[in-house]
């Protein structure tokens, strides 16, 4: 493996199930992650994401295929990969009777140096304002996606493994979370992100790939993929849609799939407003909406050729 991977995925598939029964979760997964970036994991639900980070972390077994994690094999070397790396699932199971302190005082003692591990631990749960007394029974779910980032975050590891890190969490929370993974970066460490919010992989991932029915579709920087960014526009006349727009609207080169309902037109867009907004004004508006596409639609868009000439 290349001194500045981290992480080396070749020909990783896993099926479930024997015989005609058969699933396939993961198809030949080829994937390598650079030392000090943050790289976004992707897809919809089912597509195989949580499927990969749990072979990653040898909870279960590939069918197919290897990897390996700080060089190191990922079966083989399972024990020492675990005690370099910070890992917060999708679905957090905590032991409910017991308090935040109480669960980062186990984890620490798991993971050695406890009274470092600790002080960490207590600035992390400061920063997210986070009560770490108050037992996980009693803690919103919001609160519980805290805890389970202080416990992945608090022994410092050198490689991040995050299975949408921000659920349940409000926008201030979002925010800080942000600053942590731009400080944790910065310091050469390293993120593998599963998410499917276009905001935070737009303000924090420096390579995003994406995953369809187990397979990876594409992998590229942030900012390249974002160079294809169009936009969805809804409009709402007060009487009916003006006569002939909708051809007039097909006409254009920056509008594409448009569609009308009642006295609302909905179409794509790519490039400049004034255009669209010279030919609805024959009509009078009521109602002007603009919806960001979701990263899907990007990726869709960028490799389907769909983007301004």
């Amino acid at each position: 493996m290349a001194s500045d991977s981290v992480i080396e995925i070749r020909g990783l598939s896993k099926t479930y199930g024997s015989g005609k029964k058969q699933t396939l979760a993961l198809n030949r997964l080829d994937l390598t992650v650079q030392r000090g970036e943050i790289f976004g994991y992707l897809g919809p639900n089912g597509a195989g994401k949580t499927t990969t980070i749990r072979l990653l972390l040898d909870l279960i077994r590939p069918s197919a295929g290897s990897a390996r994690i700080f060089g190191l094999d990922i079966r083989a070397d399972s024990v020492e990969i675990h005690r370099r790396i910070g890992f917060l699932p999708g679905e957090l199971s905590l032991w409910e009777g017991r308090s935040g302190n109480q669960i980062i005082s186990y984890v620490a003692s798991v993971r050695g140096d406890t009274r470092g591990i600790v002080k960490h631990a207590d600035e992390l749960a400061e920063r997210l304002d986070l009560d770490t007394t108050k037992r996980v029974r009693d803690l919103s779910s919001g609160n519980k996606r805290k805890l389970g980032l202080v416990i992945a975050l608090m022994h410092s590891p050198e490689l991040l493994i995050l299975d949408e890190p921000t659920g349940g969490l409000d926008p201030l929370v979002q925010q800080t979370f942000h600053e942590m993974m731009d400080e944790y970066r910065a310091k050469g460490k390293t993120v593998f992100l599963s998410s499917h919010v276009l905001s935070e992989v737009q303000a924090i991932c420096d390579r995003v790939g994406i995953l369809r029915d187990g397979e990876l579709k594409a992998v590229e920087s942030v900012e390249k993929i974002t160079n294809v960014e169009f936009h969805w526009v809804d409009v709402t006349f007060r009487d009916a849609i003006p006569a002939g727009l909708h051809q007039e609207l097909e006409r254009m080169p920056s509008i594409i799939n448009v569609s009308t309902n009642g006295a609302r037109v909905r179409m794509r867009m790519v490039g400049d407003f004034d255009p669209l907004l010279r030919a609805i004004s024959r009509g009078y508006v009521e109602m002007l909406h603009v919806e960001e596409p979701s990263l899907e639609e990007i990726f869709l868009a960028f490799y389907s050729g769909e983007k301004e000439n």
